[in-house]
């Protein structure tokens, strides 16, 4: 397959990289100093089994593409659309998309805005930019994707490349279970700078995390969405299965970049007050972490 990345960040080279060594054509699309650095040493991708140079094409511009059978759309939330627009003109009636994004709505606003189909998709998986053109996986990298036509078939590549992937039942129940997810975590990592493993140990954060969870189902509810049962201590135990793990949060204020705490804790906070559900203890994570935005100079968009 044509594959196009759009979005060389940490997932997006990630799965780029497990891509190309299946032998896709993969082009990622990213920043100046992560072209040079790809077109210069190659991709690095690093593992437990040690760092890997992968050949992979890398360029700034969607321009500059090959129309893709399939893309990866790996932006942040805030850049759906204007992303979306930039892919535009290169893409064929039959090219797949894919948003592997946080949040709930990034499939359904980058559809209305460019009128092509987009499969909403889950990512579970642990990374990080070590440096430029070089992912650092800490773990998992499993994906679940919406049902469509093509749904099956893009499952199927993905696996073999060893991206395990499966099609969803209910999209928007697992698009809602990793939004709690990441409410959970992302902006406490964030704040302490400390990765998920350490969070617990401190008196008072697991019942932050309860708060937020139980405000998050409460929200799903009213938005006419079912969480399944154990969402409660699936949560409680990620910080088991990623312990090394620094939320994207994290990673963006440390970077001084933007981050998507809008699209997480803020989106639960402003569909709990359109629907008339208190959400105080998202409401405050988000404000916090705007805060720290604020006096390190990122801005949220």
């Amino acid at each position: 397959m044509q594959v196009a990345v759009m979005g060389a960040g940490a997932v997006g080279c990630y799965f780029g990289g497990l891509l190309s060594l299946a032998g896709h054509d993969v082009t990622l699309i990213g920043r100046q100093t992560h072209v040079d650095a790809i077109e210069a040493n190659g991709l690095l991708l690093d593992t437990k089994d040690g760092i890997q140079p992968i050949p992979v094409r890398a360029v700034t511009e969607p321009g500059a593409i090959a129309p893709p059978d399939l893309v990866l759309l790996c932006v942040k939330s805030a850049d759906t659309e204007s992303a979306g627009r930039a892919l535009q003109p290169r893409l064929k009636p039959d090219s797949v998309i894919l948003s592997l994004q946080n949040g709930v709505d990034n499939a359904s606003r980058l559809q209305a805005a460019i009128g092509h189909p987009v499969i909403a998709s889950v990512v579970y998986v642990g990374t990080e930019m070590a440096g430029p053109g070089h992912v650092r996986h800490h773990g998992r990298g499993e994906l679940l994707i919406g049902a469509s036509a093509q749904s099956d078939a893009i499952a199927s590549a993905l696996s073999a490349a060893k991206i395990p992937t499966t099609v969803a039942a209910d999209i928007d129940q697992a698009l809602w279970s990793k939004l709690m997810l990441n409410c959970a975590y992302n902006a406490l990592s964030a704040v302490a700078d400390l990765p998920y493993g350490a969070l617990l140990a401190v008196d008072g954060t697991e019942q932050v995390v309860r708060n937020v969870i139980d405000e998050c189902i409460a929200v799903a509810r009213a938005c006419g969405v079912g969480i399944p049962d154990d969402a409660m201590a699936k949560a409680l135990a990620l910080p088991g299965a990623m312990p090394s793990q620094k939320s994207s949060t994290a990673q963006d204020l440390a970077r001084g970049k933007p981050t998507e705490i809008d699209f997480l804790n803020g989106t639960v906070a402003r569909l709990g007050a359109a629907h008339g559900v208190p959400t105080p203890t998202n409401l405050a994570l988000t404000v916090v972490v705007k805060l720290i935005e604020t006096s390190r100079g990122s801005g949220a968009r």
